[in-house]
């Protein structure tokens, strides 16, 4: 067996926390374990379609301070370059020969790519046009890819989320308000549920579940009732107005999701004399410096990583399973998209709190 003495890596899609332990323990690894180089490609394929190469050969002075608490990914990262459908000059290119050459010129035995599902499917089909080794590591804040129980930034995303709910507690009571957030999360609640049971919302508004205005205003009377007179709403990007349309943003001649938080509080005060405000969280989830859990699965998932490459084990997902990493073909890796599901116990956990989590929630 050939042994393996170089290798890259590269964050593609959008960024999160945990970007940077998850590269820092494949150089470290790399290096102390198998002694191999190890090269980092600036922002996602854009390093390996850019001439001269955007490329930095790693070293242990590369990852010196305080890198492994920061937000991230000082590689960089790309979430608009399709390589099939890459656009330049008023004109969509194929440029996946740029990459598949940049990869030989390198000569890397193996590249590992930190991404989300969409990232996997597009280096993929890459290497297997240009025969080249790779192996994936899942991150995503909206932890949806389906097999592994875990992606690197989703806890991180989680605890911006939940300390957001916890300043907004203190405003609500201080002036009798409902506060609603809007966290992201793409087509999946997992952001929205976890963060809502750790805050102490009582709503908790996901797409996977249908809701109807005059259910949450039920559910603020109910709590009225209780003689409390502040409410805590926290809504995923991706819920639909009652009429099952998406609020979409033109930002860049792109639709993106966002607003359907100011929606329910517009729909809420029509309808009732409880005053509403609104905090749409954003970019916060992925900014934020990464929690412990993250800069400790990204570890775990970089060391993983390392020993599939050194093994010569390629077109492998390393995921999060049962308290331990073990590894999947990327196949069937990223075929399942994970969806927040009613039988889930998180989901259960909400119900049994009490909180209002849309029509018939038990079925």
């Amino acid at each position: 067996m050939k042994k393996v003495k170089k290798i890259g890596v590269l964050t593609s899609g959008g960024d999160c926390g945990g970007l940077n332990a998850a590269i820092r323990s494949i150089f470290l690894s790399a290096k102390k374990i198998y002694n191999m180089e190890v090269y980092g490609i600036k922002n996602g394929t854009l390093g390996l379609i850019k001439r001269p190469l955007d490329v930095e050969k790693l070293t242990y002075k590369s990852f010196e301070g305080f890198l492994i608490n920061q937000g991230g990914t000082f590689l960089g990262t790309n979430s608009k370059g399709n390589p099939f459908k890459f656009y330049k000059n008023g004109k969509h290119l194929d440029v996946t020969k740029k990459i598949i050459s940049a990869y030989k010129y390198l000569n890397l035995d193996g590249l590992i790519v930190i991404g989300g599902d969409g990232s996997m499917k597009i280096l993929k089909k890459i290497a297997e046009i240009g025969n080249l080794n790779i192996v994936g590591i899942p991150k995503t804040i909206d932890n949806d890819v389906g097999v592994t129980e875990y992606s690197i930034g989703f806890q991180t995303a989680v605890d911006a989320a939940t300390k957001a709910l916890d300043s907004l507690q203190s405003t609500a009571a201080s002036h009798g308000r409902a506060m609603i957030l809007e966290v992201m999360g793409r087509d999946a609640g997992h952001i929205a549920l976890n963060a809502g049971i750790a805050g102490g919302a009582d709503i908790i508004l996901i797409p996977e579940i249908d809701y109807t205005i005059e259910g949450v205003i039920k559910k603020l009377h109910e709590i009225k009732k209780n003689k409390i007179g502040h409410y805590l709403i926290i809504v995923a990007e991706s819920v639909k107005k009652e009429n099952g349309s998406n609020v979409l943003n033109n930002y860049n001649k792109q639709k993106r999701f966002g607003g359907i938080g100011h929606y329910v509080a517009q729909e809420i005060m029509k309808k009732t004399d409880f005053e509403c405000r609104v905090t749409s969280l954003g970019h916060i989830q992925r900014g934020a410096m990464p929690v412990a859990i993250d800069r400790i699965l990204a570890s775990a998932f970089g060391v993983c990583a390392v020993d599939l490459i050194a093994q010569r084990k390629f077109n492998r997902l390393v995921v999060w399973q049962d308290r331990k990493v073990i590894d999947v073909s990327i196949d069937d890796g990223i075929k399942d998209y994970r969806k927040v599901r009613k039988q889930d116990t998180l989901f259960k956990t909400a119900l049994s709190l009490g909180i209002y989590l849309g029509n018939n929630p038990k079925n």
